[in-house]
């Protein structure tokens, strides 16, 4: 505590303040009452198929895999074959969402395991919270629900969101996570996912699967039912 005080009283003298003025105490206040808008990028304002066609070109862009089912039920059979073609264990780690604990598993052959992952797993399966056309990004809360070790230590992440949940861009969809849980009662972590990890640090190639997985393969449920107002 006592270096925190001494870097905030380096910083109040050097702008010639105290740090309890009103005038800025109300500027402050005023700022976190009222989140301004950023910026929206004109490229995600689409809706309809034309936004999912957008978060999949996006995502495939950025060497994730995208796959398109009809309704949840179809679900576990589109991730065994995904399994099956890409010659992967029958096996999947998943946390406790009820949304992925709904649907028909005992009609595939795939092994399930459920928790946090201690980084042994080789594949896992997770629901995203929603996704982002204008980049292909899957948003990730936090929480037993979908632990974070599954967007992080697994090789291969499989994740389902459906298609009613993509946003445009990224500002609607930070709107919509503070409608949902609030401020002050957000998740600890709110996970922004575009493609497998990589990184370019040795010559300038890219190294898939550097900090986290090496593939990321989207299952996109249902229909858009999100349409954009005329102007």
């Amino acid at each position: 505590m006592a270096a925190r005080e001494e870097i905030f009283g380096n910083i109040r003298r050097s702008l010639g303040v105290r740090g309890d003025e009103r005038t800025r105490r109300s500027t402050v206040e005023e700022r976190l009452a009222h989140t301004p808008k950023g910026l929206v990028p004109e490229r995600g304002q689409v809706s309809g198929e034309a936004r999912i066609a957008l978060f999949t070109e996006q995502a495939e862009s950025v060497q994730a895999s995208v796959a398109r089912v009809a309704d949840r039920a179809q679900v576990p059979e589109a991730i065994a074959s995904y399994l099956r073609e890409h010659n992967l264990p029958a096996e999947l780690r998943m946390g406790a969402d009820p949304r992925l604990a709904g649907m028909p598993w005992g009609e595939t052959s795939l092994s399930l395991k459920h928790g946090v992952s201690d980084g042994s797993d080789l594949n896992a399966v997770s629901h995203a919270y929603g996704g982002v056309a204008e980049t292909g990004t899957l948003v990730m809360v936090s929480g037993a629900d979908n632990p974070s070790t599954l967007n992080l230590l697994p090789d291969n992440h499989i994740v389902v969101v459906d298609a009613a949940e993509i946003e445009g861009d990224y500002e609607t969809m930070w709107e919509r996570l503070r409608t949902t849980y609030g401020k002050g009662v957000m998740p600890r972590t709110v996970n922004y996912i575009t493609g497998p990890s990589r990184s370019g640090d040795i010559e300038q190639t890219i190294l898939l699967g550097a900090h986290g997985p090496r593939r990321v393969h989207i299952v996109v449920v249902g229909e858009s039912s999100k349409t954009q107002a005329a102007d």
